[in-house]
């Protein structure tokens, strides 16, 4: 189910009204219910991998009471990492296999895969939810969380469904005692929620759906199109990927917001940074905190020797870049990221900027925006690989980007203008939590600019494109 689909706009007050009608009396009840809708809105899309969403949600369940029963004994250690394996074991099959099995056919058997591959359906958001579980095992192992023994709490934590399918990643520690607690609605938070819902729509609808024409037909007949029109696709895609990914987390933040449940900000204003560290510090935030935390400190993060250092930040990027997906490509990106993150972190430079964008300005400098473009150029380069079929192709594309030709301009002025609107808007409220965190008093002008949203989606409304992370 999309959130961007007819049946969401029935599914979400149907779901909202039962929930705080029929089941605000009893925590549980609510749990239940929540169970019940996610399992309603995953299985829309297949049914038959609800079963694999229970059985990795059982799986770490109980490996959380078995590390609480033998704390501090061998065998909890034995749990805690055999449910790690069995968890990424899983992933693999359905993520992973069938890519290693080509690239050895392609290596040693002359590309023969003959009865080898498995050919098996990728479960929507498996990356999403694999990593949440994961979470809470690994915090209860460390003993910075205390494990659940209400398996339906459990349950509701891992397949919230305003989050399900593409994040934000929860934490154990953060959202988990949210369902152990009664939930009081909040109108404040609720409008709030409302407003972020509508800016993620129009992320989505009206910049991301609409880029993708344009990057999805000179992606499609690159070779024949002129360098001009190549790097305007490239632009385009930044804000492509950037509005679909973005906007689904304001739409799960906000949905969430409705239920009186509170998740983590996933993105912070990325475009608008002055360097790659930043970037990454703004872009995705739940999936970089959580390799941070559960991978890159581990090994001893940045307080190693150089060379570890170096070692350290490659697996980082490598990692993030095989998460995405099965392809050379997304290794090949992360690489690219972890090219540049480097000089950063090997100089003590990457903290540099942490602080606001042109705090106390309504204009950033000429040297902030000078660092923001180079970045922003930076980027793009990089989302050239993410978004290429094939290293070959991303390489080719980029060698064409010189050439000379007619620039094609189909639907360009209408994204130009979505996108221009998007950077405003956040621009503007680059120190609230969303686009449209309005701290405007007139009823009557934040009206006539939720109105005025509302019309642009409508004559914007394209083809309605799923979201480009369900295949993560």
């Amino acid at each position: 189910m999309l959130f961007n689909s007819i049946e969401f706009a029935l599914f979400l007050p149907a779901v909202f009204l039962l929930y705080w009608l029929v089941f605000r009396r009893s925590v549980r009840a609510q749990n239940l219910f929540v169970v019940a809708v996610s399992y309603l809105f995953y299985g829309w899309w297949d049914w038959r991998f609800l079963f694999l969403i229970a059985f990795t949600s059982l799986c770490s369940w109980g490996s959380g009471l078995l590390i609480e029963r033998h704390r501090n004994r061998p065998v909890a250690k034995i749990v805690h990492v055999s449910n790690i394996v069995l968890n990424l074991a899983i992933l693999g099959v359905f993520k992973y296999y069938d890519f290693f099995v080509t690239s050895f056919a392609n290596l040693f058997l002359n590309g023969r895969t003959d009865g080898l591959l498995l050919n098996i359906i990728l479960p929507v958001g498996i990356s999403f939810y694999t990593f949440q579980a994961l979470s809470y095992s690994i915090d209860v192992y460390r003993e910075k969380l205390e494990p659940t023994h209400d398996i339906v709490q459990f349950f509701a934590f891992v397949s919230f469904f305003p989050q399900l399918v593409a994040g934000p990643i929860e934490r154990a520690t953060n959202l988990l005692p949210q369902f152990a607690k009664p939930r009081t609605f909040d109108y404040a938070q609720a409008v709030d929620g409302m407003r972020q819902i509508l800016w993620g729509l129009f992320k989505k609808i009206a910049v991301a759906d609409n880029c993708a024409a344009y990057v999805d037909y000179v992606y499609g007949s690159y070779a024949s199109q002129s360098g001009s029109t190549l790097a305007i696709a490239a632009v385009l895609f930044a804000f492509q990927i950037y509005g679909d990914f973005s906007g689904y987390s304001d739409i799960a933040i906000g949905t969430s917001k409705l239920f009186g449940i509170k998740l983590m900000r996933n993105f912070n204003n990325p475009y608008f940074s002055r360097d790659i560290a930043e970037f990454w510090r703004r872009w995705h935030i739940s999936l970089t905190t959580w390799f941070r935390d559960y991978v890159y400190i581990p090994l001893g993060g940045s307080r190693v020797p150089k060379a570890k250092v170096v070692r350290n930040t490659f697996v980082i990027f490598l990692l993030s870049g095989f998460w995405h997906g099965a392809n050379w490509t997304f290794l090949a990106w992360g690489a690219f990221h972890a090219l540049l993150f480097l000089p950063l972190i090997l100089s003590g430079r990457n903290r540099k900027y942490t602080s606001g964008i042109a705090e106390g300005r309504a204009l950033p400098t000429w040297s902030e925006a000078g660092r923001m473009l180079l970045t922003f150029a930076l980027v793009t380069i990089g989302w050239i690989l993410f978004r290429a079929d094939s290293i070959g192709q991303a390489w080719h594309y980029l060698t064409l980007l010189p050439g000379r030709g007619v620039l094609y301009t189909e639907g360009l002025a209408a994204c130009s203008v979505y996108v221009l609107i998007m950077l405003v808007m956040e621009w503007v409220h680059r120190a609230g939590n969303h686009g449209l965190d309005l701290r405007i008093r007139s009823a009557a002008i934040r009206y006539l600019l939720y109105y005025s949203l509302i019309v642009i989606m409508f004559f914007a409304y394209s083809n309605s494109e799923t979201f480009i992370y369900f295949q993560f």
